[in-house]
């Protein structure tokens, strides 16, 4: 399959005008690769470490979650991080594309992964956006699980370094109804609230916002940026081997940003 084609299939199935009006989905940079038969990389964030494993695999082209470029930039200067991107991105030939806001929406996008991670059924978006798509997912877990268990399968499924959850909570407490978000969604807390969830999977969470959901009867979980979008690019590797791509694979050079002591 060229790439020309396959983006066409992906932006069929995650439309980039979804995206909202501070993202920036979509090529990042297209150094004319577009009839090459595609040799991707997929990763969630596109850094020099992500570049120098394509070059080294020979790819052609790297599909991001995050974008390379979120503002336009007033300089490109040598050493540079960008810069240097751009510059082994057209040394190399090889393309760097996201999908962003568009990917969070969409069935098999990085909300609804992890809602089939935990196994949620009768899943409805927590923001419906389009034809019954949107951000994040809620449901039910069948059988209902103490809070201890759902702990227990969070941190075998998704192995976050760490794993933060809201305070005095009872680890006991039954949980039926869980909303879940990959990445940051704390600012959606008071949408959660709304569909009666119990317990809400996301990351990036403030001090004052495990407050507000405490305040609010919410048990708040932050598992990590990284843990909570990461098996959605292991999602969309499959769905792209199913059609039959020449090459595809799943960075192994991405990164977790964070470090945390034992």
């Amino acid at each position: 399959m060229k790439i020309t084609d396959l983006i066409t299939w992906f932006e069929e199935w995650a439309n980039p005008a979804w995206c909202e009006n501070w993202d920036n989905c979509g090529w990042q940079i297209e150094p004319g690769v577009l009839e090459e038969e595609a040799r991707v990389l997929v990763c969630l964030t596109p850094t020099l470490a992500v570049m120098a494993e394509a070059i080294a695999l020979n790819a052609n082209l790297i599909f991001a979650h995050h974008p390379l470029i979120f503002n336009p930039p007033k300089s490109l200067r040598s050493g540079e991080a960008l810069a240097e991107m751009v510059r082994l991105a057209f040394t190399h030939n090889i393309g760097i594309y996201s999908a962003h806001t568009n990917f969070d929406q969409v069935n098999d996008g990085t909300a609804d992964v992890l809602a089939q991670i935990l196994q949620l059924q009768a899943v409805s978006p927590i923001v419906p956006t389009q034809s019954g798509l949107g951000y994040g997912r809620v449901g039910m877990l069948e059988p209902a699980l103490t809070l201890q268990e759902l702990l227990s399968t969070i941190q075998t499924q998704l192995h976050p370094p760490k794993l933060i959850f809201s305070p005095a909570a009872n680890l006991q407490q039954q949980i039926s109804r869980v909303a879940v978000l990959g990445g940051s969604g704390a600012g959606f807390i008071s949408a959660v609230v709304k569909t009666n969830a119990q317990a809400y999977l996301t990351a990036d969470c403030k001090f004052h916002q495990f407050q507000e959901s405490r305040d609010q009867g919410l048990i708040l979980i932050d598992a990590g940026h990284y843990a909570t979008e990461r098996p959605a690019c292991d999602r969309l590797v499959q769905k792209f081997q199913s059609l039959n791509l020449n090459w595809v694979q799943l960075s192994q050079q991405d990164e977790d940003f964070r470090q945390f002591l034992p």
